[in-house]
């Protein structure tokens, strides 16, 4: 029997513990996940709170999945019989300097800040949104996307306005991939056309139908630790991990051992952690897995679960699922992106102070279809802005920033997963998400002879 290591709990390692433990068609497997934090679910972490009387399951981190770019995950959820509930992607952007807003889902919403219909501006920014939308699918359909270009020499290229720019694709953006306005503008064009392309977004209709986790996305979590032969070892602070010609050996720090052998050793070892932690935990990293795993950094973000919708648009009309939050600073750095000069992706290294990161508020009512008397936010950096009487908790995350280093390094992937007894997954392979993480997990499992 194959002993295996398993680094980390989060969608990516849970799918390959659930896949190897439960495989009865050949080789067997003794699978050990390893769990530093004292919870199970990486990004999938879901709240149980009793507010005014009612219990609520609130997600935090992963909300949201659809039927057409998630097959993978969806088929997970099928075998574990997890339900799933159709809800709303709606998107809004407000400046809270200038007071601008709007709420893109439907036509009432979209004008929910009437002075719109007046806006010559506003309209622009419409007919923009056509002619991104338009020019974008092209250059798809014709595989024409230029390598190394970013979406921000897209833009200044195709002489897109910064009002354009700064209250819709770059905060869509970085709303989606948690990361801040001027790394938006680093991200190569072609892996965020690719992107926009297959999940819809580059069509005013004919869109992916939206769902959340019947339950809170806990619910496929429980499903799988029910069906591991052995718990997850939480609060497993591994200490490095060694690789030899016929083993991988696993030091645990002396106090988080649990009663364990401070040693292990397993025939294989799969990273289910972050690139850069990963990386931090090999004793012996290759030089192909420095250059590797060293180009796929991560950015933290301050997430809060709290009632305040103070961060929300001012009219409730404006309110959408996902709600983005500008002011006049917008870079972070005193910079607005309407300087005459546009900044570049190479910019964004030269500043010393760092780029504001994402400002974006989920509206959990909306997405989960809580019926409260309260509005239910989860907010990302902004947490000194939220009144602090009606915060219910707070986490930090950290999510791949997804520029052209690492999206060159997701292509040498190859050059160091499988090698030496030891395998790399997560999210960070591809988009970042959750049906990436099961993909990832696949690509290994499938390694192993085990498939979804």
């Amino acid at each position: 029997m194959k002993k295996i290591a398993i680094v980390g709990s989060g969608i990516s390692g849970l799918t390959c513990a659930y896949l190897l433990d439960n495989y009865r068609s050949g080789e067997k497997f003794d699978i050990t996940v390893f769990e530093k934090n004292d919870y199970v679910g990486g990004h999938t972490a879901t709240i149980d709170i009793t507010h005014n009387g009612q219990n609520h399951a609130i997600d935090t981190g992963f909300i949201v999945f659809n039927d057409r770019t998630y097959p993978n995950f969806n088929k997970l959820l099928d075998t574990l019989g997890v339900n799933k509930r159709a809800t709303e992607m709606s998107f809004s952007v407000h400046n809270r300097t200038t007071g601008f807003e709007y709420n893109g889902n439907n036509i009432n919403s979209l004008f929910a800040q009437r002075r719109n219909l007046f806006r010559p501006r506003f309209w622009r920014l419409l007919l923009e949104i056509i002619k991104f939308n338009k020019q974008c699918k092209s250059l798809f359909h014709r595989d024409a996307i230029e390598n190394n270009q970013t979406l921000g020499d897209f833009l200044h290229a195709n002489s897109f306005s910064d009002f354009f720019a700064e209250h819709y694709i770059l905060p869509m953006g970085a709303a989606i991939w948690s990361t801040s306005l001027k790394e938006m503008k680093a991200f190569e064009l072609k892996f965020f056309i690719q992107f926009f392309y297959h999940h819809g977004l580059l069509n005013i209709s004919d869109r992916p139908q939206w769902y959340v986790v019947a339950g809170g996305s806990k619910s496929y979590v429980d499903q799988i630790l029910s069906r591991l032969t052995k718990p997850v070892l939480t609060q497993s602070d591994i200490q490095s991990v060694t690789r030899h010609q016929d083993s991988v050996s696993i030091v645990l720090n002396p106090s988080s051992a649990n009663g364990l052998p401070q040693t292990q050793v397993f025939d294989e070892v799969i990273f289910a952690c972050h690139s850069d932690q990963a990386l931090a935990l090999l004793s012996d990293a290759s030089e192909d897995e420095k250059a590797v795993l060293g180009n796929i950094p991560y950015s933290r973000n301050e997430v809060v679960l709290h009632t305040d919708t103070a961060l929300l648009p001012k009219r409730k009309l404006a309110w959408a699922s996902w709600n983005y939050l500008l002011d006049g600073d917008l870079l972070g750095d005193g910079d607005l992106l309407s300087d005459e000069r546009k900044p570049l992706a190479s910019d964004i290294n030269k500043n010393s102070k760092p780029p504001r990161q994402a400002c974006v508020t989920y509206n959990m009512n909306i997405l989960q279809g809580f019926e409260s008397a309260s509005t239910f936010c989860v907010t990302l950096n902004q947490t000194d802005s939220i009144d602090a009487s009606k915060i219910i908790q707070k986490f930090i995350y950290h999510h791949p920033v997804l520029n052209s280093d690492s999206v060159a390094a997701q292509k040498q992937r190859s050059k160091i997963s499988g090698k030496n007894h030891t395998h790399f997954v997560g999210a960070y392979w591809y988009s970042g998400f959750h049906e990436d993480g099961v993909r990832s997990a696949l690509d290994v499992t499938q390694h192993f002879g085990v498939s979804l």
